[in-house]
């Protein structure tokens, strides 16, 4: 479906990260404050693309929302591949070159000074909760230093990769949107007491590191990164948004002279997809082998 939304232009990948002396204040006020640093990220990208200095144009953003390292921390971030093409109000397209159109430095401060002045007012109406581990926070004095020493403190968004072809960058997002803070194979040995698992060097080029961790330390570190019931982790922007999307896509299709990517399985019964995919036919029967299944319905087992 993505692949399908891709239009002909660069595509880029920035990384806008949290200064860790808010992780506490953010952790007990998740959906909250997730939920802010997507607006703060999305509305940074589309007020400096569409000034005439940068882009001039409204691009696609998909952002997904991550909230560890390799080493299972709490380390909140957000991944925005942003198309380096868009749409302009009077309906042109408008495309950079192969290197990414706003400079580092402007992203930084537009998105510490948004992210700051946001938090500040959620502090005002008195919408944050305080947990023990920030409770002096509070305490109006002590909010003011806190909130200065984080406007003095180098916020560090960066482009971590430019595509060189508009499909590839489809490909790397599909690496991002599902994943969770670890997958299977990086657990390298469970015992009684300990797990062991991989985790990447912090240099460039140097082979991986191995922690390990109590399975209390374990579990602890992982539900860390459960996000709260029903919040969207990947979210689109720009021609990319819900409302208009496809409105905005048959325009750019339209002045692009056509569709780059076609949707692969559109239309499909869960049965044809489980063949066309996988190879898997439901109309099999696994005792003799004949194709004499037929689905006759669908039957819903009471919740417990």
């Amino acid at each position: 479906k993505r692949r399908a939304e891709v239009i002909d232009s660069p595509y880029f990948h920035v990384v806008f990260t949290l200064p860790h002396e808010l992780n506490p204040l953010i952790y007990c006020n998740q959906k909250l404050l997730y939920g802010l640093l997507h607006k703060c990220c999305a509305e940074t990208l589309l007020e400096l693309s569409t000034d005439q200095k940068y882009l001039g144009a409204q691009p696609g953003i998909i952002q997904v929302l991550h909230t560890w390292n390799q080493e299972l921390d709490y380390h909140v971030h957000m991944h925005c591949i942003i198309s380096g093409g868009g749409l302009t109000p009077d309906h042109r397209i408008r495309k950079s070159s192969a290197k990414f159109f706003i400079p580092v430095w402007v992203l930084r401060d537009k998105f510490k000074g948004k992210y700051l002045s946001l938090l500040d007012a959620l502090y005002q109406q008195e919408k944050l909760v305080f947990s023990s581990s920030c409770r002096a926070l509070q305490d109006p004095p002590e909010w003011k230093t806190f909130k200065n020493d984080l406007y003095r403190k180098d916020w560090c968004p960066y482009i971590k990769e430019t595509f060189n072809g508009f499909g590839n960058a489809i490909e790397y997002l599909g690496r991002y949107t599902h994943r969770i803070a670890i997958s299977n194979n990086r657990i390298l040995s469970v015992t009684e007491t300990e797990v062991t698992f991989s985790a990447r060097s912090r240099k460039p080029g140097n082979p991986k590191r191995q922690v390990t961790l109590s399975h209390g330390e374990f579990i602890r570190r992982f539900l860390m990164h459960v996000l709260p019931a029903s919040f969207q982790k990947i979210r689109y922007y720009g021609f990319l948004n819900n409302r208009m999307k496809s409105r905005n896509l048959k325009v750019i299709f339209r002045i692009q002279g056509g569709q780059r990517f076609r949707q692969r399985y559109a239309g499909l019964s869960m049965a044809e997809l489980l063949k066309a995919v996988w190879n898997i036919d439901l109309s099999i029967c696994p005792e003799c082998g004949c194709a004499a299944m037929r689905q006759l319905g669908r039957s819903y087992a009471p919740f417990p």
